[in-house]
């Protein structure tokens, strides 16, 4: 029963665990889910939740009406984004192995920012620091994921152009930087240590996918008005 019991954690099959916690560290149903999300204890992997503003779906005129951001704009804006975020937490917590930020929709996902690190002691201390700062206005909340192979949590339909659930599909969109920062970024660190870096996820879907301006950092004070600081 032990063997089988572990065959089937974090699966569908698992009437137990949430297997969507599992696979992807959140779960639409949050505290109302019916299943248990086991939050791991140590994790090479931290999420600072709903970090990220798409200026597609936060833009709007002084009418409350919509504003068009171009396409280009919006790439922009990510590769600054994403390109302080990785900066300012590698330089100050450790290598990061990998990170990707969600382009989904739902409240459980939107804006997720997942950074993965060499080390589990870099993501202990990155979660400690980061959890009393302040980001673009908003305090920033950090936990540790369970997630540390995003082939398993990211949607392939997505990937493809094919996803019709568009941003509330319960899988990650995951956002890609261009081509000029990934080499960028990921190249620094395998200059570090002789090796490759990173290769994105594989294309194509498997036989068990489912439907599936740079900013700074501000430290969180107890006092009126926060203290302004980086990561």
């Amino acid at each position: 029963m032990a063997e089988y019991l572990a065959s089937i954690f974090g699966t569908e099959k698992d009437k137990v665990n949430c297997s969507f916690y599992f696979k992807i560290g959140a779960c639409r149903h949050g505290d109302r889910c019916s299943r248990l999300h086991n939050k791991p204890t140590f994790s090479q992997t931290i999420v600072l939740l709903n970090l990220y503003r798409n200026p597609q779906n936060t833009a709007q005129t002084a009418d409350g009406s919509h504003c068009h951001v171009s396409d280009m704009e919006v790439q922009e804006h990510y590769d600054s984004f994403f390109e302080e975020v990785f900066t300012e937490v590698q330089a100050k917590y450790g290598e990061i192995e990998e990170m990707n930020i969600c382009d989904n929709l739902g409240d459980h996902l939107v804006g997720n920012v997942y950074v993965k690190f060499r080390r589990e002691e870099d993501a202990e201390r990155a979660l400690a620091e980061l959890n009393n700062r302040w980001f673009n206005g908003q305090a920033i909340h950090a936990e540790l994921s369970p997630v540390t192979d995003f082939r398993e949590s990211c949607c392939r339909q997505y990937e493809m152009g094919e996803c019709t659930r568009g941003g509330f599909c319960n899988f990650m969109h995951l956002k890609p930087i261009s081509s000029a920062l990934r080499r960028q970024l990921y190249g620094r660190a395998r200059r570090r240590r002789g090796g490759s870096e990173p290769r994105s996820p594989p294309k194509g879907p498997r036989p068990q996918d489912r439907h599936r301006p740079n900013d700074r950092i501000r430290r969180r004070s107890r006092s009126p008005g926060p203290r302004h600081g980086r990561f």
